[in-house]
């Protein structure tokens, strides 16, 4: 397995894979999202917390048996060749136009833990927007990666970084499947 693309934003990379699921698993996978219980309970940070945004949680044992879940583990050993890591939690976000998502990280800095990001819609029109934006510490656009079906990025989850809600003219569902990972060493300490 090899990224698409890849960046480095002070030192904390951003990675890109395209290609690896098959149409039929992204049909599958947005089928089954599409009827999900999804929750309006989560926040990006402690100070927006009176805004928040659609969540579903997946629960581990489900996590494991999905199409992308052994392609997540397979990018993961690309992305740091040195390390192990074991996913901890597995949720789906949905945002539609009109949502107000914030920037935000996964972990604190130096806790060196990854953010597997797919992006899950059977298509995705440029014109639509979502996309996902990747800051420096001077909070600064670096990187923007689009939408596209079965699209995986994966990065350092200490980057600031966060998803656009679709553009008015977009009537899809902006689904993003998300796998948050830890290294071994510390998943065993914990």
């Amino acid at each position: 397995m090899k990224a698409t693309r890849q960046y480095s934003i002070e030192g904390r990379e951003v990675r890109v894979y395209d290609g690896l699921l098959q149409m039929n698993d992204i049909h599958g996978l947005t089928a089954a999202l599409q009827n999900g219980a999804f929750t309006h309970t989560e926040s990006a940070r402690p100070d927006t917390s009176a805004f928040k945004h659609w969540v579903l949680n997946i629960p581990m044992q489900t996590a494991t048996q999905l199409p992308i879940y052994q392609l997540t583990l397979a990018a993961a050993g690309e992305f740091a060749a040195q390390a192990q890591y074991k996913i901890y939690r597995c949720y789906c976000n949905y945002a539609a136009y009109g949502d107000m998502l914030f920037t935000h990280t996964d972990c604190p800095p130096g806790a060196g833990e990854l953010t597997a990001l797919w992006f899950i819609a059977p298509e995705w029109n440029v014109e639509w927007g979502g996309e996902t934006l990747f800051f420096d510490s001077s909070m600064d656009a670096q990187v923007a990666v689009s939408p596209r079906p079965g699209r995986l990025v994966l990065f350092d989850g200490s980057l600031p970084h966060v998803g656009r809600p679709p553009n008015r003219i977009c009537f899809a569902s902006r689904f993003t499947l998300a796998y948050k990972l830890q290294p071994l060493k510390r998943a065993a300490a914990n």
